[in-house]
C-alpha cells in the first residue's frame, strides 16, 4: 500500500523510537531506550552531540548533576555520548526535523533535511530549541564581535592572564566568573539587579576576587585600541557615576532567545515556547509522541539536567508501552535488565537457530 507521500509500506524503515535532539536529555533517552531493547535513532540539527552545552560554553562547569561535584560541559557530555551509544543507536547529527506526520496506520513520518524518518514513537529533547543571544544595547558593540566581544565563549584558556568584564547575573555569568577567577588577571562582573544563580555559586562568587558591580550598575560604552579591539568598558552605577576599566574581553551573558522552530507548527500544545505534556507520562497531545527537558511543560517543573534524565526514563518507558502494548511499564532495575539480556544472549549462543 502506498501511502500519501509516495512511499510504500514496504520500504519504510520504521524504528521504535526515534529521541529529537542529542543533548544531555536526548543522550540519556538513547541510552534508556537501548536499555529497554528499542530499536532507536536520533535526530540532531548540530553537528556534534551535547546540545547547548557544547554549542555555548564547552568548558563551563556544571554543579547539578549526579556523580559529579563539579565536571566540565564537554566531559560531562563525553560521558553522555558513550553511555547513549552503548545500545549503538542510530545517531544521525546535522539533520533536522522540519516536519512530523502521523499515518493513517498510526506510524510518524519524520520529514527532514535528509529525507523522510519513519519511527513508532518519537521522544522531542530539544532543549530550548534554536537559541540566538540577547545583544548587549551598547554603541559599537557589534563590530567587536570576535575581536574582545563574546556571547559564547568556549575555552577558558582563551582568557588566562586576561582582563575580563562580564556582563549578567544569571547562572552563566555567575559560573563564568567563578571559572575565570583563578586564571585571569582581572575579573569584573557587572548586573543590573541581584544575582539569579544557585545560592551556593553566589557565595563562591562573594568570596572570590571578582570585582562585583551590582546592583543598578549598566555597560554604557566599549572602546577600542589602536590594534581595533577591545580596550575599555565604561559602566555607570545607580546614581549615573561612570567608571571606565581596561579590558581584554567582554563577555555578555544576559540570555538568549529562543525559538522551537519548525516544532511550533507540528500541532503541539504550547505553552511559553514549552511543549505541554502529561506530567505522569511524558506525553504530548499527539498520539505517540513525548517529550522530555527543558522543552517539556508541566505544573512545578524544574529545568535541570537531572530532572531531564528523570523524565526521559517516563517517557522512553511510556514510549515502549505505547508501541508494545504487552511491555512492562517498569522494566525493574538497570542492573537486571543487562543481567536478563546477558543470560538471553548466553543461551542464544549455546542453542542455535538452524
Amino acid at each position: 500500500m502506498d501511502h500519501p507521500n509516495g512511499t510504500a509500506a514496504t520500504e519504510r524503515d520504521v524504528y521504535d523510537i526515534t529521541v529529537v535532539g542529542f543533548g544531555p536529555t536526548g543522550q540519556f533517552a538513547a541510552f534508556y531506550a537501548g536499555l529497554r531493547g528499542a530499536r532507536t535513532q536520533v535526530i540532531d540539527a548540530l553537528e556534534e552531540p551535547g546540545g547547548a552545552l557544547t554549542a555555548i560554553y564547552p568548558e563551563k562547569y556544571i554543579y547539578d548533576v549526579i556523580g559529579f561535584p563539579r565536571v566540565l560541559a564537554k566531559e560531562f557530555v563525553e560521558k553522555c555520548d558513550e553511555q547513549a551509544r552503548r545500545g549503538d543507536p542510530t545517531v544521525r547529527l546535522k539533520e533536522q526535523v522540519h516536519d512530523l506526520e502521523r499515518m493513517a496506520d498510526g506510524t510518524l513520518r519524520l520529514g527532514t533535511s535528509a529525507g523522510d524518518r519513519w519511527s513508532k514513537t518519537v521522544i522531542v529533547c530539544a532543549g530550548v530549541g534554536a537559541f540566538e543571544p540577547k545583544r548587549l544595547d551598547v554603541p559599537g558593540i557589534r563590530d567587536l564581535e570576535g575581536k574582545g566581544v563574546h556571547y559564547f565563549a568556549k575555552r577558558v584558556a582563551d582568557f588566562r592572564d586576561k582582563r575580563v568584564v562580564i556582563v549578567g547575573g544569571g547562572d552563566s555569568a555567575v559560573d563564568w566568573a567563578v571559572t575565570l577567577e583563578p586564571i585571569a588577571r582581572q575579573v569584573t562582573l557587572i548586573h543590573r539587579s541581584k544575582f539569579r544563580a544557585h545560592e551556593a555559586t553566589v557565595e563562591e562568587l562573594h568570596r572570590s576576587t571578582v570585582d562585583l558591580r551590582f546592583p543598578g550598575y549598566e555597560t554604557t560604552a566599549v572602546a577600542t585600541g589602536g590594534d581595533g579591539r577591545l580596550a575599555t568598558v565604561t559602566f555607570k552605577d545607580a546614581a549615573g557615576e561612570e567608571t571606565t576599566v581596561e579590558a581584554d574581553d567582554l563577555i555578555v551573558a544576559i540570555g538568549f532567545v529562543a525559538d522551537l522552530g519548525p516544532l511550533k507548527r507540528w500541532g503541539f500544545e504550547l505553552q511559553r515556547n514549552q511543549i505541554v505534556v502529561d506530567k505522569i507520562t511524558m506525553a504530548t497531545n499527539i498520539p505517540g509522541v513525548f517529550a522530555a527537558g527543558d522543552v517539556a511543560s508541566y505544573p512545578a517543573k524544574f529545568k535541570l539536567i537531572a530532572t531531564g534524565a528523570a523524565e526521559a526514563v517516563t517517557a522512553v518507558n511510556h514510549a515502549v508501552t505505547f508501541f508494545d502494548p504487552k511491555a512492562r511499564l517498569d522494566a525493574g532495575h538497570s542492573t537486571n535488565i543487562m543481567e536478563k539480556r546477558e543470560k538471553d544472549g548466553a543461551e542464544a549462543v549455546a542453542t542455535p537457530g538452524d
